[in-house]
């Protein structure tokens, strides 16, 4: 078989299916990547959702037994929210990172490399093929990178000319030996912007990332949020862009050439009071749909009350008085406590007093004890 002829047809294909960019590289292990990985580990930089086991993230013929090849797409996403409802002192909004806008791109993805899949299995019947968008054990950046698709930016972004950072990656690896692409060089330079700006120092240093300390990371854990973060969030609900809006490659980077990637406004950028009391079943139908909404309804209900703490936004008191009154949710109960005293109105002492008379639960009695604490002037 002629397996340049086939890689011809396949980015010819790629391109009437929606996929906005393809690359092809060797499925030899990524052992630069493996000893990076294990620092990490030693580090207790990871996050803990991604794979556990380094050998299966650097070694894809532990995935596809005779693995020789793997191909890597991007699919461009929106960056700029048309028509974005406006945040009023009465209605403060919220907001959902731009990768999480429109339809939950696993799903988009995994569509683009089905459609490939079929292609390549009618083309080559005894091919065998294994595909992974995210959840997968490998690296999706690892192999972008290798693949030619863009370079690994000091965000720990692939970057890509034509689109920026803002795509989405997945791979397929397949036991065919096509030719490899080059990778790309790195064009961040000198630039340091994203590791200066980060709201937490999540960036180490260019390339490295302590991933429990980024804000993406964190707005998606359900526990109560330490102290040193809540003030750093600011009206975030999930994930995170400053790394990739500071990032110069970006500027002027808009594409909207998937309209399942659309987002509605409504969505991405709620009403912050209307989120607190909404039930699982309501939860489901309005949001269900984006990839944000994966870890439930909890971590973006407690981003919410931290974000109205934000704005100091008195009128939501009533709504945190009710949260903190009949939650049944410790975490949920406890951050509204602390949010009644960095808004910081003394007219919720009797709410906290009367809370603490009655509260049971160690954890929130000591969120009402910071929040009483902020009312009073009490420094901490």
């Amino acid at each position: 078989m002629n397996y340049q002829q086939l890689k011809e047809e396949i980015i010819a294909y790629s391109k009437t299916i929606g996929i906005d960019k393809i690359g092809f590289t060797s499925a030899t292990v990524f052992g630069g990547l493996k000893a990076r990985l294990i620092t990490q580990q030693q580090l207790g930089y990871q996050s803990g959702f991604e794979e556990s086991d380094v050998e299966k993230r650097t070694n894809p013929d532990l995935l596809l037994s005779g693995a020789q090849s793997i191909i890597a797409i991007a699919l461009a996403y929106p960056s700029k929210l048309k028509n974005a409802p406006r945040s009023t002192k009465e209605e403060r909004r919220g907001i959902f990172c731009r990768a999480s806008w429109g339809q939950d791109y696993h799903h988009i993805l995994r569509d683009r490399l089905t459609k490939l899949e079929a292609f390549i299995q009618e083309k080559v019947p005894e091919a065998k093929m294994k595909s992974m968008v995210d959840t997968g054990e490998l690296s999706d950046r690892a192999v972008a990178e290798r693949a030619g698709i863009g370079w690994s930016g000091k965000n720990c972004a692939i970057i890509t000319p034509e689109f920026g950072s803002y795509v989405y990656l997945g791979e397929m690896v397949i036991n065919i030996p096509f030719e490899p692409d080059t990778p790309m060089e790195d064009r961040c330079g000198s630039c340091n912007k994203c590791v200066e700006v980060c709201p937490t120092n999540a960036l180490v240093q260019g390339g490295q990332l302590d991933s429990t300390k980024c804000i993406a990371f964190l707005t998606q854990t359900k526990g109560f949020l330490a102290d040193e973060y809540r003030t750093k969030i600011g009206n975030r609900l999930y994930g995170c862009d400053t790394c990739q809006t500071v990032c110069p490659e970006n500027k002027g980077k808009d594409f909207h050439l998937h309209e399942e990637m659309e987002p509605d406004p409504e969505i991405v950028k709620p009403v912050l009071k209307g989120l607190l009391q909404i039930s699982n079943k309501e939860f489901k139908e309005k949001y269900g749909v984006i990839s944000g909404s994966w870890r439930g309804k909890k971590p973006i209900q407690r981003n919410a009350i931290i974000a109205l703490a934000h704005f100091k936004d008195e009128t939501a008191i009533p709504d945190l008085q009710t949260v903190l009154e009949n939650d049944p949710r410790p975490v949920i109960r406890g951050t509204a406590a602390w949010a009644l005293g960095k808004i910081g109105n003394k007219e919720a002492i009797p709410i906290l007093e009367k809370a603490a008379s009655r509260e049971k639960d160690e954890e929130v009695q000591e969120e009402i004890n910071k929040g009483m604490a902020m009312l009073l002037g009490i420094k901490k």
